[in-house]
């Protein structure tokens, strides 16, 4: 009877140890993904940016640096507890601290993200497209305008170019920050088929052009005009231009081939050697110049019906039309004479 009791004692004790093993070996493990407990203060967040491909070591610095967690080292090891590694995502996060590292890393993989605005205005190239994206995204301006001349990455798109200057829709996008070139070039080109793409391979077949010809005629026509209620104006003296054989003349080709432009042009620059030259060369240079509108674009496919074949500004943001040459040097002299009342009326 004594050795049954003596027995049943020692399991009751060697169960107690193991429970107390077990305990001590837990608590650590509980600590380091649940600790802090409750909810961190009221109005206390942090601003996380992550681009994608950052290392899940250069997260947690940048983790326990904001504050969110207290070492690095023990957000790495829940990572591995908790197998996240591989599921932290890039994005700009407003995360409260300090949190547990178990919270904190749901923040990063599950919780909600703020979005960049990038808004692209109509006309740039995609030079000053990708300056926007390395501003506004930190991103690589060198990379972002290599891929939009990438074949391979051009054909996913079934647009007959080589180069996708020119099909960069211009408006207001909301990105991940953090995402890859690829990945906003990506949307800028289907809004670009989704807002215009039917229309310009329907209308370009029927008058004889291709679709990169109109592209490339619209950039034109939207680097040219101030007023969209001109682009069909506008359109018409280039359409006209082009049926005559007289070459086109437009100054915004010539601000293309200018790596320090836009700026006032000079008479020597009208020599520069260049297809894009359309002072040199008749017809259309060899693609866009910039990444047209939708007005501008409908304007190409629809010009206005005119004999006009010259324009000049005007000191409104406007243009004066001419048929012919005479009526554009009279038009040069109104301008001339306008701008010099301007002149001496703001010296006054």
């Amino acid at each position: 009877m004594t050795n049954k009791v003596f027995h049943f004692s020692l399991r009751r004790a060697a169960v107690a140890l193991l429970v107390l093993l077990l305990l001590a070996a837990a608590i650590p493990l509980v600590s380091i993904l649940y600790w802090p407990l409750g909810q961190p203060p009221q109005g206390q967040a942090a601003d996380i940016r992550i681009k994608f491909g950052t290392s899940p070591d250069s997260i947690a610095v940048m983790m326990e640096r904001a504050g969110i967690v207290g070492s690095s080292s023990r957000f790495l090891l829940a990572l591995k507890l908790l197998n996240k590694g591989g599921a932290l995502r890039a994005g700009h996060f407003r995360i409260p601290y300090p949190l547990s590292n178990k919270r904190a890393i749901q923040a990063l993989t599950e919780g909600p993200q703020i979005l960049t605005k990038v808004t692209i205005p109509e006309g740039l190239t995609v030079r000053r497209i990708a300056a926007i994206f390395r501003r506004e995204m930190a991103m690589d301006s060198v990379r972002f305008v290599q891929l939009t001349r990438d074949s391979s990455f051009i054909a996913r798109f079934k647009i007959n170019t080589a180069d996708l200057e020119g099909y960069l829709y211009p408006e207001t996008y909301f990105f991940p920050y953090g995402s890859t070139e690829a990945q906003v070039i990506t949307p800028l080109v289907q809004q670009f088929k989704k807002m215009v793409w039917d229309t310009l391979y329907q209308r370009s077949q029927e008058m004889g052009f291709t679709t990169g010809e109109i592209v490339t005629l619209a950039s034109i026509i939207q680097a040219e005009a101030k007023l969209s209620r001109e682009m069909p104006t506008i359109s018409s003296v280039y359409h006209n231009r082009l049926r005559l054989g007289i070459p086109l003349q437009a100054d915004p080709t010539i601000q293309f081939l200018l790596p320090n432009g836009p700026r006032r042009l000079l008479y020597r620059d009208l020599e520069i050697d260049s297809p894009y030259n359309t002072y040199l060369y008749r017809g259309l240079p060899p693609g866009p110049i910039g990444n047209p509108g939708r007005e501008a674009i409908l304007a190409a496919l629809h010009p206005e019906a005119t004999d006009y074949l010259f324009f000049v500004a005007d000191t409104r943001g406007g243009h004066t039309f001419s048929a012919n040459f005479r009526g554009h040097l009279k038009a040069k002299s109104v301008l001339d004479r306008e701008r010099k009342r301007l002149s001496q009326a703001n010296r006054k």
